[in-house]
């Protein structure tokens, strides 16, 4: 089965195309990637992970990349058996490039990708190119390829189950109360206020659409009792009217090391 995901805008640029695990060229001492073929889970469901280990100074990025960034894509060219694939993302850190705060990973991270296989049971191959953006003073797109014959063994791979647990928290985890947004029209789109519980260590809140078509500028945040108000604009990007599901929203509150997800909004 072939799947590609769309790519980011900065992917006009060149890329570089490199071998998983046997890299040469001019990003030798940048980016390694490392596939971890993982374990074959009760349910049939494969997990695999990418392992990418960047030079000092270099970062990539989260599936929400901030400002500036690219986030991570894969080109399923080449799997076998495969009717599916999702990450599961481990906690980013925050940071500053450029003047724009950005959202990703230093040195090394684990990206823990769940595999299903269209046919239950049978081999499971998996081979293609995942796609980043590394960045220093530059960012850089990089093609990594990789392939692999996935166990059918149960045995947990410590480094991918590790990353498996470095995720962000559900309210309810967390001990606090869901989201409830304030949505209000503006001439290029909505204004959106979310109320969110006060957590401390708070460093950034991020907000996603659900909907590619929309965007939604960087947040602003400010305490207001025992509660974070965190304001942005949603736009879309052929500039057509904003229908904005508050279902489909994600929150996520980011801060040193930990972070709490919220799917869904309730009104305000």
């Amino acid at each position: 089965m072939t799947r590609r995901l769309p790519l980011a805008p900065l992917a006009l640029l060149a890329a570089l195309a490199l071998p998983a695990t046997a890299m040469a060229g001019p990003v030798d001492d940048i980016v390694r990637l490392d596939l971890l073929p993982g374990w074959r889970a009760a349910d049939g469901t494969q997990m695999a992970g990418f392992r990418v280990s960047l030079a000092p100074g270099w970062k990539t990025y989260w599936r929400a990349p901030g400002e500036a960034g690219i986030p991570p894509q894969v080109d399923w060219s080449g799997s076998d058996n495969v009717a599916g694939a999702a990450f599961r993302w481990p906690v980013p850190e925050v940071f500053e490039v450029g003047g724009f705060e950005t959202y990703g990973y230093s040195e090394q991270v684990v990206f823990p990708v769940a595999v299903t296989p269209a046919r239950p049971g049978a081999p499971v191959r998996i081979e293609g190119r995942l796609e980043i953006g590394v960045c220093q003073d530059v960012c850089v797109p990089v093609s990594l390829d990789f392939a692999a014959d996935l166990p059918q063994q149960e045995r947990r791979d410590p480094a991918l189950a590790l990353a498996l647990a470095d995720r962000a928290q559900t309210p309810a985890e967390a001990g606090v109360d869901g989201a409830r947004c304030a949505v209000s029209p503006t001439d290029d789109g909505v204004a959106l206020t979310a109320e969110l519980p006060f957590i401390d260590g708070t460093q950034a809140v991020v907000v996603e659409t659900g909907d590619p078509a929309l965007w939604a500028a960087p947040v602003t945040v400010r305490r207001e009792g025992g509660s974070f108000l965190a304001s942005t604009r949603i736009s879309h990007v052929a500039k057509e009217p904003v229908a904005l599901d508050r279902s489909g929203l994600v929150l996520t509150m980011i801060g040193d090391g930990e972070a709490v997800e919220f799917r869904g909004c309730a009104p305000a």
